[in-house]
């Protein structure tokens, strides 16, 4: 079994094996080429998504900078956006749904380091994340390893999430908890900007 067949299994795995560190230093090659990248070379980026994530840079808008780990392990549904300043490390599976909006300076974050000092110098691992369909994650948060957030879902500004977050709920603090199910009245709210709008 390769380095990169354990780390995305969720093993204890060496970063330093030398196919991570090429996998690793070929992504942030295309990540600089998006962040360099003008607002009006829509061709180049959309190019350069294809080839950074794993599935859905077809559709994917992001407004640059963006970082990423290896970008093979992030799988995105349709129309997903990231505003400016977003993070991905990669190590293990980061799913996200369609329709989901991340805001500036969002990081998800699926490595871990092992507790013991010894075994922290040498190795590291991680867990997946997955974010499902119509998620809106408020800037400045944080997504941490082995979290599941369901659709349709809000995470406030500035929340730490460390466990999963249900379907269908305003989450929020650090902590990040869930404050309160979404309701009719914000769903009809939303309607009404929509149709306001048109």
């Amino acid at each position: 079994m390769t380095e990169h067949d354990r780390m995305v299994r969720g093993e204890l795995y060496d970063a330093l094996d030398p196919d991570l560190v090429a996998r690793r230093n070929a992504v942030r090659g295309l990540c600089q080429q998006l962040n360099a990248s003008a607002e009006e070379e829509e061709v180049l980026r959309r190019d350069l998504c294809r080839r950074i994530f794993g599935q859905g840079g077809d559709s994917l808008w992001v407004q640059p900078p963006f970082f990423c780990d290896y970008g093979s392990n992030i799988t995105l549904g349709e129309r997903v956006f990231f505003n400016f300043n977003c993070i991905i490390l990669d190590v293990c599976p980061v799913a996200i749904g369609d329709y989901t909006m991340f805001g500036p300076g969002v990081q998800v974050l699926t490595p871990m380091h092992p507790m013991d000092a010894a075994l922290r110098r040498s190795r590291e691992y991680g867990q997946p994340i997955t974010i499902g369909s119509d998620v809106w994650v408020g800037a400045g948060a944080l997504i941490l390893p082995g979290v599941t957030i369901g659709a349709g879902s809000v995470i406030g500004a500035g929340s730490v999430v460390t466990r999963d977050v249900p379907a269908g709920v305003f989450a929020a603090g650090n902590p990040c908890r869930v404050i309160r199910e979404l309701t009719e009245e914000d769903r009809a709210a939303g309607q009404q900007l929509s149709a306001d709008l048109a």
